[in-house]
């Protein structure tokens, strides 16, 4: 592969993982407003189907949204990150 063709790629999958942090951002602060808005209906359903209380329900919507946040970072944002970085050093170094 070229060098010019790999630069490329990488800018790419740079791109992709940009578009997922972002995306994921947005599905975060979706269920953030959702819950806001519609969290009493949302819990009344939920408690027809499980044995949940209120604040059992409270639970399991923080440490979803904080787990979605950690993979978010972990899995888009990290990596997009690394390739800038890798591709700013190749620049300094040509």
């Amino acid at each position: 592969m070229h060098k010019d063709e790999q630069d490329n790629l990488l800018h790419r999958v740079a791109g992709i993982f940009l578009c997922c942090f972002l995306l994921s951002v947005a599905l975060l602060l979706l269920w953030f407003v959702l819950y806001l808005v519609a969290g009493d209906w949302a819990y009344s359903i939920h408690a027809g189907w499980f044995a949940l209380s209120r604040r059992d329900f409270a639970l399991v919507n923080y440490w979803g949204m904080a787990f979605t946040k950690i993979c978010a970072i972990v899995i888009f944002l990290f990596p997009y990150l690394s390739i800038k970085l890798v591709l700013r050093k190749k620049r300094r170094n040509t």
